[in-house]
């Protein structure tokens, strides 16, 4: 909601924000600050069901729709191998709780339950249900060209 404010819009124009985070107990795993920060994320990870929560958030005009979608992964323990080579890969930079689902960690998730497009960052399932509520032709292909 917040993101969705903070950007200057003309009045018809719709902004979509969504944003990501990982919760494994009560505990909030952002974006790692580090490699170290990173490492302990992924330890802390692994061998256990954690949740990824994402929030989307549509403003249109003066209206805001919002929707939040949580999912439950498990990631499995990894080896010293699997642990260096992912840290070594980058991949984690940038991502909630460490990791990206849709890279090379898709390897370390044997189960999820909920959306994997909310785990990638934006569940479309309900990002489309939010488009279509505010007006947005999502399925009307001739107005849908009309607004590219």
């Amino acid at each position: 909601r917040a993101k969705t404010l903070a950007i200057a819009a003309a009045p018809d124009d719709m902004v979509l924000c969504a944003d990501t985070t990982v919760a494994l107990g009560r505990r909030i795993l952002g974006k790692p600050d580090d490699k170290a920060q990173a490492t302990q994320f992924l330890l802390a990870l692994g061998g256990r069901r954690h949740q990824v929560i994402t929030a989307i958030a549509l403003k249109h005009g003066d209206q805001i729709w919002t929707r939040e979608v949580v999912s439950q992964v498990k990631m499995k323990r990894l080896s010293e191998l699997e642990l260096k080579s992912y840290l070594d890969s980058n991949e984690w930079q940038g991502k909630a709780g460490g990791y990206a689902i849709q890279g090379m960690a898709e390897a370390f998730i044997p189960w999820i339950s909920g959306s994997f497009s909310a785990i990638v960052g934006l569940p479309v399932a309900e990002t489309v249900a939010l488009l279509a509520t505010a007006g947005y032709p999502v399925y009307g292909a001739k107005e849908l060209k009309d607004n590219l």
